[in-house]
This record gives C-alpha cells, sequence and structure tokens, in this order.
C-alpha cells in the first residue's frame, strides 16, 4: 500500500489532473502554508498557479470554459489541496457552490454571463446564509428583500462569508414576502454583484473587514452589511419566476458543499498522519524509534483506518450526487464522520508528537487549530445527525 485514501477506478483524465495537483500542493503550498497562515497572508502566488491550473473552473462545464469534470474529481481534488493547507480549499469552495447552484439554477442569461467569467477565476463567487443571530436555524433568517417597481431593495446583515471581500458574486439567501405559507417558501436567493475588496463595493453593500479567527487563516472571513442595496429582479437566482425557491436551491448547493467539508477533513487528517508517521520513525525515546512501541503504533494504525472509512464516504457521497440521485443522508454521514475522525486523529498526531506538536514550528500545530473549524461548517455535527436520523426514519418509515 503505497498511499492512503486511494480511490478506485478513476478516469485517466482525473488521474492526470490529481497528479497536478499533488505536484502543486508539495511544491507551492506546503513549503509556504506555515509562514502564509501565521501572518494571515493572502496566498494570492497560489491563488495565481490555482487559476492557471484551471481549478476555478474544474466543474463548470466546458461549453462555458471550464473542464466540465464531476463532483468527485473536484472532492479529491480538495482534498488533495487540504492536505496542504485547508484555507486554499477554502479560496475554491464558496466559488464551486454558487457555480454550481448558478449551472443547475441559474437562467440562461446567468449562465451565460457569469460562468465563462468564473471558469477563468476571473469573477469569484461567495456563498451567504448565516446571520449574526442565526446559522444552521435558516428559518431564523432576518434579512430581507421588498419590491420596489421594476427591482428589489435589500436590507440585513449576513456572517461568515468565506471569500467575502475578493468575490464578485455573492448568492444570498433572504426573505421574501411571497405568500407561501411556509417560511422556506418564503426565501429567495440573489446574486449579488459588486467589486473586490473592503469598505462599500457596491451602493449599500458594504463589506466592513477580515474576522479574526483561531485558524483557517489567509482566506479572508467577512460580514455584508446590506442597507438599501438595490438589484434588478434579473439578479434573482434562476429569473424572476424563481422567487420563493431560495431555500431549496441553497440546500441542494450545501449538499455538494457537504461533501467538500468531508474531503477537506479527509485532507488534513491524511496530512496529520503523515506528520505523525514520519515523526514517530524519526523520534527515539527508551532506544528505539517512537513507531517500535507498541502503544504509537495502535495510535497509527487507528488513524489510518479512519482516514480510510472517512475517504470511503466521502466518495460514495460524490458519486451519488454525480450519478443523479439524492444524497443528503450520504453527504451528512461523510462530513459528521470525516470531520469527526478529523478532529481524532490531528489530536493523535499532536499527542504523538509530545511537547514540539505545542510549538508553533511544527505543523501539527496549525493542524490542531484548523480541524475544529470542520466540525461546525456547513453544519454542525448535530445538524448532520438529525438529517441522517430523518432521512432513515422516512426510508424505514412502518
Amino acid at each position: 500500500m503505497a498511499r492512503l485514501a486511494q480511490t478506485p477506478n478513476l478516469t485517466d483524465v482525473q488521474t492526470s489532473i490529481l497528479e497536478t495537483v499533488r505536484e502543486f500542493v508539495d511544491k507551492e503550498i506546503i513549503p509556504h502554508a506555515q509562514r502564509l497562515e501565521h501572518a494571515d497572508e493572502y496566498p494570492a502566488d497560489i491563488v495565481d498557479g490555482m487559476r492557471e491550473m484551471g481549478l476555478f473552473g474544474l466543474t463548470i462545464d466546458e461549453e462555458h470554459g471550464g473542464l466540465g469534470e464531476s463532483l468527485l474529481t473536484y472532492a479529491l481534488v480538495v482534498e488533495e489541496l487540504s492536505r496542504g493547507w485547508m484555507s486554499i480549499s477554502g479560496i475554491v469552495n464558496t466559488h464551486f457552490i454558487v457555480a454550481y447552484l448558478i449551472a443547475h439554477h441559474g437562467s440562461d442569461e446567468q449562465r451565460a454571463t457569469l460562468l465563462p467569467k468564473m471558469a477563468t477565476g476571473e469573477v469569484r463567487g461567495a456563498f451567504s446564509m448565516s446571520e449574526p443571530g442565526c446559522g444552521s436555524d435558516v428559518a431564523a433568517i432576518r434579512s430581507t428583500a421588498r419590491r420596489d417597481g421594476d427591482a428589489y431593495v435589500l436590507d440585513g446583515q449576513k456572517m461568515w462569508l468565506t471569500n467575502g471581500a475578493y468575490s464578485s458574486v455573492v448568492a444570498t439567501l433572504v426573505r421574501t414576502d411571497v405568500g407561501a405559507d411556509s417560511v422556506y417558501g418564503n426565501m429567495t436567493c440573489f446574486l449579488l454583484e459588486k467589486e473586490p475588496g473592503f469598505g462599500e463595493t457596491a451602493p449599500g453593500l458594504t463589506i466592513p473587514g477580515k474576522i479574526a479567527k483561531m485558524g483557517y487563516k489567509g482566506v479572508e472571513t467577512t460580514e455584508m452589511i446590506l442597507d438599501g442595496h438595490a438589484v434588478p429582479e434579473s439578479a434573482v437566482l434562476g429569473g424572476p419566476d424563481q422567487l420563493g425557491r431560495g431555500f431549496y436551491q441553497m440546500m441542494d448547493g450545501i449538499e455538494v458543499g457537504r461533501v467538500n467539508v468531508a474531503a477537506r477533513a479527509c485532507g488534513i487528517s491524511i496530512r496529520a498522519f503523515e506528520l505523525a508517521i514520519a515523526y514517530a520513525q524519526q523520534r527515539h525515546t527508551f532506544g528505539e524509534p517512537l513507531a517500535g512501541h507498541q502503544a504509537i503504533a495502535f495510535k497509527l494504525a487507528e488513524m489510518a483506518t479512519k482516514i480510510e472509512a472517512a475517504h470511503a464516504l466521502m466518495v460514495n457521497a460524490a458519486r451519488l450526487k454525480d450519478a443523479g440521485a439524492r444524497n443528503d443522508v450520504e453527504a451528512g454521514m461523510a462530513k459528521l464522520l470525516a470531520s469527526e475522525y478529523c478532529a481524532e486523529v490531528v489530536q493523535e498526531a499532536f499527542r504523538i508528537h509530545g511537547g514540539y506538536g505545542y510549538s508553533a514550528e511544527y505543523e501539527i500545530e496549525r493542524l490542531m487549530r484548523e480541524a475544529p473549524f470542520l466540525l461546525i461548517g456547513e453544519g454542525t455535527s448535530e445538524i448532520q445527525k438529525t438529517i441522517i436520523s430523518r432521512g432513515l426514519l422516512k426510508e424505514y418509515r412502518i
């Protein structure tokens, strides 16, 4: 066995893409990640390299200038990028979700206008549901869009936008009163176009600044203030006849996003294992390498097993979505297991490093701060359990 988390039955194209990305990660990301992360510096050179490889258009159809690859290919690329530095995968993740939403739910005009520029990375996407008073409780969204002639005027405060500053289009879920019986039927997704940067990047749309975080640095996470931001009705995702469909569109995007988070968790776990097994063979105690002690050898065995299990669930969820099947339960399972196992694997790697793991000079210190984010992002573990159990009870109803 040469390497953990191998994926069977890949095409030659998929294999070539992954080999290219892996080489890029080893040469351009891992050697620089620690310095950039500690400085909380945006990885502009790495982003330029990803643009040159076409990663921003990985899943966008060839007719719109992309590579037309599957969710599985994307997830495996994210796994590789996260092995190098999780923040890099965050830069492409929300962009990918927005491109997916436009490709599957957008109007012909939205696809023709935005997807070619998104494929090159000229236009980058951000995704906005959360607010200061709500995260997983989407029904608690308070931001609104009201009709004003042929336009809509948006007001409210959104939270936790990855790529909030560097993006040019933000898929944003707000309340619209369309007379539906359910609160979810009164939500609409708008594609808000803005200039990249901080401050008032469009009239009535402000990106105040970066939110300071424990980890997940380099990539910016921001708020977004909407204060009388006017957009034409063509800004509704899918066009004006899709008013009130925003919640359901966003949930479709979240399904692919959860596969992405599972892939991130697998990538971090793989890197933690690589660091741990290397250190365990280099560090000697009581006259032999750490790996020669059964207690450490057993930790390595358990870590590797967890990585393989999480990777298999992630691949299965991606392949189901690619086949056109609903995968909310499977994506939830993959996200749940991969994120929980990631936290466990990283902590075991940290323990194997002993006191050196607490040093900022060692890479495992960064992973210890990054892994907890995956327990929260794209829905907490408790939310995943709710989704899984509801799906199972529906399937096994008596």
